[in-house]
């Protein structure tokens, strides 16, 4: 058996019909349904029981995240804007118009992540302005907890498709 062949297999650029891709897809959306402005759902949820103990450090690890994230926003908001910006425009090109797979997969992945980072981008800005506590906050937080699974729902079913699609015209067959 080549080695050399074998990894090359293993690492190679095409995404559609990649493992890893799909991978990289799951643990993506995985993770963004799991976090909200940097809190993991688990206590989120131990904290929807209404413990009081679970309450305050859920309180407490929100106020210290949306403070980090309105001074990260503050700070580099417009560069990160104009970087995000530009990396998706690159990756649409060269996917879509120069027909490279590799920036297909990745726009398709990216660009309705960075509607979820947008969704947490104004909850932080919402909870610096007008802060929550208690049950409205918990409330808040599984309302986007939601909206973020539904994006991701929506974004897996198109990727699916889209990918079964790319490689049915592309006839690129396992």
């Amino acid at each position: 058996m080549d080695w050399t062949l074998a990894l090359a297999r293993l690492i190679e650029l095409q995404t559609f019909t990649s493992f890893w891709y799909w991978l990289v897809v799951i643990v993506t959306w995985s993770i963004a349904g799991n976090w909200l402005i940097g809190v993991p759902f688990d206590m989120l949820y131990r904290a929807r029981k209404c413990a009081e103990q679970e309450l305050a450090d859920l309180e407490r690890l929100v106020d210290i995240n949306v403070r980090r994230i309105i001074w990260t926003d503050q700070a580099f908001g417009p560069a990160m804007a104009g970087l995000i910006g530009f990396i998706l425009c690159s990756l649409g090109v060269a996917g879509f118009v120069y027909g490279l797979e590799l920036g297909q997969g990745l726009f398709v992945l990216a660009a309705p992540l960075m509607i979820v980072v947008g969704f947490n981008l104004r909850l932080a800005r919402q909870l610096h302005v007008a802060p929550l506590s208690g049950r409205p906050l918990v409330k808040r937080l599984f309302l986007v907890r939601l909206w973020t699974q539904i994006i991701a729902m929506f974004a897996l079913f198109f990727t699916a498709m889209y990918g079964m699609y790319y490689v049915i015209t592309a006839q690129q067959f396992f």
